[in-house]
């Protein structure tokens, strides 16, 4: 089976859900059809960039 690529739009609407919805990672998870450790790993990226990119 290939690997399934998303892009930088999709990984930061999946993110919104969690952190601005109030959707448990779980339920995104399922509802997105993919891992926990997926949405967790691309919050976490989202953050450090997030971080960054503040002046």
């Amino acid at each position: 089976m290939a690997r399934r690529k998303f892009g930088a739009e999709f990984k930061t609407e999946a993110a919104k859900l969690i952190a601005e919805r109030g959707v448990s990672v779980d339920r995104a998870a399922r509802d997105l059809d993919l891992t926990e450790s997926v949405l967790r790993r691309w919050m976490h990226e989202l953050a450090v960039a997030s971080i960054s990119s503040d002046p």
